[in-house]
């Protein structure tokens, strides 16, 4: 068991505040510009801001997750910089701390950020992104908005539009007319001078008042009309009650992506579930591979008196270069789910090769740069 001295703690406390700071403000940043484009459909369906918030804010684990080896790789690089500037590492080099010894607070970070990658992977995202698409599913679903849209002729389904003039602070709707030819053979219209939207046993009603019920004879063409002082009137259809949401990929649990049951076997993308579930369990390692580039940029090569520019610039370079080889990879995989091990060879392939280059013994740093750099 490795035990953590002062050095240790200090440097991962510093990196550990860091990266809470970082991911915040960028998680921050991210949900402002992505929440946007729901910003029409909350208010069009009569949404409170709350409703906007608990909407949205459950998108935060999934930007979290994308942001946290970013997050990671900036935090570790900065630390690492300012004790080379500082001239903190060649104390602890005058002091005999190894490479390894140097690196093992990075490290220690990187495994917490894995584990953390890990929970929001496989738990924590799936579960609030079914969240997320039903609430979705259930405002689209709501009729408030055709209380909200007053003087605009909203259409329910193909078979059925309804128009409301005006709506009172207590919900009432004035001046309501409906069309409604579910019924192909016996279309008909409503006209009402007040009403109420309800939701009765069968789905959404609206009670009317003071209103005619207008159909026209299709043997004789005489127009019938009906008066009525009270009606309810159903706006459910057939196809919209019998409607069911059908669950993203990014909604199944991983032991669901893995061993598809019966109601699942029939969908079209089941080869690509299996691509999402190595792409969840590969996610994660990709942190690994971005601190130990952090580290390489500041642990190896030729001290500089006044720091340099050239290694950070290389390594978020590389670091920008693997997010885009990730892209790319992840998109070849979903659509040729057999190359599904590419995934692991980009999680990998960088870590292993960092840290065969920054841990070799070869790497161990010659005296005169010591005294070059004191």
């Amino acid at each position: 068991m490795i035990r953590l001295n002062r050095i240790d703690r200090y440097l991962f406390r510093q990196m550990a505040l860091g990266l809470l700071a970082v991911t915040f403000g960028l998680t921050a940043l991210v949900w402002l510009i992505s929440s946007l484009r729901y910003v029409e459909i909350v208010v069009n369906h009569g949404q409170s801001l709350l409703a906007f918030l608990e909407l949205t804010g459950l998108k935060i684990p999934d930007f979290i997750a994308i942001i946290l080896p970013i997050s990671c790789f900036g935090v570790v690089l900065r630390l690492y910089l300012r004790l080379a500037d500082d001239r903190e590492l060649t104390v602890m080099r005058a002091a005999g701390m190894s490479q390894f010894a140097i690196a093992r607070p990075a490290l220690g970070l990187a495994g917490c950020a894995i584990a953390l990658g890990y929970v929001l992977n496989l738990w924590l995202v799936p579960v609030t992104t079914v969240m997320f698409r039903q609430y979705l599913f259930e405002i689209r679903s709501q009729l408030d908005v055709f209380v909200v849209q007053e003087g605009v002729f909203n259409q329910i389904s193909p078979q059925m539009m309804v128009y409301t003039r005006a709506r009172d602070p207590d919900g009432t709707l004035r001046g309501i007319m409906v069309d409604d030819s579910r019924d192909r053979l016996h279309p008909y219209s409503v006209l009402a001078e007040s009403g109420r939207l309800v939701i009765g046993p069968t789905g959404p009603q609206v009670v009317l008042n003071a209103g005619t019920r207008q159909e026209m004879d299709s043997a004789t063409g005489r127009l019938n009309v009906l008066s009525f002082s009270e009606n309810v009137f159903d706006l459910s259809s057939p196809s919209h009650a019998d409607e069911q949401r059908i669950r993203d990929i990014g909604e199944l649990g991983l032991m669901e992506l893995l061993h598809p049951g019966p109601d699942l076997a029939g969908r079209q993308d089941l080869p690509r579930m299996r691509g999402e579930a190595n792409k969840r369990l590969s996610g994660p390692l990709n942190i690994g591979g971005f601190v130990l580039i952090a580290l390489i940029c500041v642990l190896t090569g030729n001290f500089q008196r006044h720091g340099g520019l050239l290694r950070p610039t290389l390594a978020v370079a590389a670091v920008v270069a693997l997010v885009a080889l990730g892209l790319a990879v992840d998109s070849t995989v979903a659509r040729r789910p057999e190359l599904v091990m590419l995934l692991w060879v980009r999680a990998l392939l960088p870590g292993v090769m960092c840290a065969a280059y920054l841990f070799a013994p070869v790497r161990a740093v010659p005296a005169r740069a010591l005294a070059r750099e004191g």
